[in-house]
């Protein structure tokens, strides 16, 4: 009975410990951590009117490996991009300049790191970088869980 209680407390320890969500960082955050220990990253660039942008909080950034990856391996950065911010990142500033003028205005930010030739700016949008912020992959579509594993182990 004894051996069964111990084994319980050691699942027990050993589940309290283990990261159940995404550390999310902001870009702020991000150069002062890629100041400390260059790693890859990940940006997510989500809506809060964006289905599939949910769809993927609920259940890739939820699934338990993506999570472990994620903390072990890269930097994850998430933005909404038609935020109002004036985000500040590696001295330069960027805003958002639509925001009197577009229905969905689409942050500096977002556009630069997220467009692309003759297509409109479309969300999710995932973009891999090294720890040297050159841009590894991007991807502008829901991801499985399976498939946020498949993208992020490109950059490995």
């Amino acid at each position: 009975m004894k051996l069964l209680l111990y084994i319980f407390l050691l699942i027990s320890c050993v589940n309290a410990f283990a990261q159940t969500e995404i550390d999310w960082l902001n870009f702020e955050q991000l150069e002062v951590k890629l100041k400390e220990e260059p790693k890859p990253i990940l940006i997510y660039f989500y809506a809060d009117w964006c289905a599939y942008c949910k769809k993927m909080d609920r259940h890739a950034f939820k699934d338990q490996k993506v999570i472990e990856l994620l903390a072990k391996d890269f930097y994850a950065v998430k933005m909404n991009a038609e935020t109002k911010d004036t985000i500040v990142f590696e001295g330069a500033i960027f805003i958002n300049d639509e925001v009197e003028t577009h229905r969905n205005p689409t942050h500096q930010l977002a556009k630069l790191l997220a467009s692309r030739k003759n297509e409109t700016f479309s969300l999710p949008a995932l973009i891999l970088l090294n720890k040297n912020f050159k841009v590894i992959d991007r991807k502008f579509s829901y991801l499985t869980s399976n498939k946020m594993l498949e993208f992020l182990e490109y950059s490995r």
